[in-house]
Formats: structure tokens, C-alpha cells, sequence
């Protein structure tokens, strides 16, 4: 889908278009997941932790326990979760 995404976005300097997940997570903010892919079932929390710039993750599908999430250090929000 990259070709098309770049096809659709167009050359602009605010946006980087990357092979692998864990290199979209090098120095960014924050974690937004909204997909339920398989890789991001089982992730390497402490690599996530240590490649974002605050360890933050709003996960809009719910994928993981929030209980866990704070024990790990993370601000965690499960998008629709009360």
C-alpha cells in the first residue's frame, strides 16, 4: 500500500513513509493503533517504550490489558473504554 499512499499523499515533508513498525515508532510522540494485525498482538512493550518520546499508546482497538499497560510504565488509552 505504500506506492499508493504515496501516490495519494503526494511529496510532502511532514509525512515519512516506512517499511517496518518499529521504525514508524523512532522518536514519535505517541503509538496510535488501528489495526488488528498480528505483529501488534504480541509486541515488544519495552522496545515501544524506549522508541517513543513519552511512552504513551492510544490503542483504538483495544488490544491490550490497561491494567498491564500501567504496571509497564505506559499511558495507555483503549479508545471507548469508559
Amino acid at each position: 500500500s505504500m506506492p499508493e499512499t504515496a501516490r495519494v499523499l503526494g511529496p510532502r515533508d511532514d509525512v515519512t513513509l516506512v517499511e517496518r513498525a518499529d521504525a514508524a515508532l523512532q522518536g514519535a510522540d505517541a503509538l496510535l493503533i488501528v489495526t488488528e494485525w498480528k505483529e501488534f498482538r504480541t509486541p515488544d512493550f519495552d522496545a515501544i517504550k524506549a522508541a517513543l518520546k513519552q511512552p504513551v499508546v492510544l490503542d483504538g482497538r483495544n488490544l491490550y490489558d490497561p491494567a498491564l499497560m500501567k504496571t509497564l510504565g505506559i499511558e495507555y488509552r483503549g479508545i471507548g473504554r469508559g
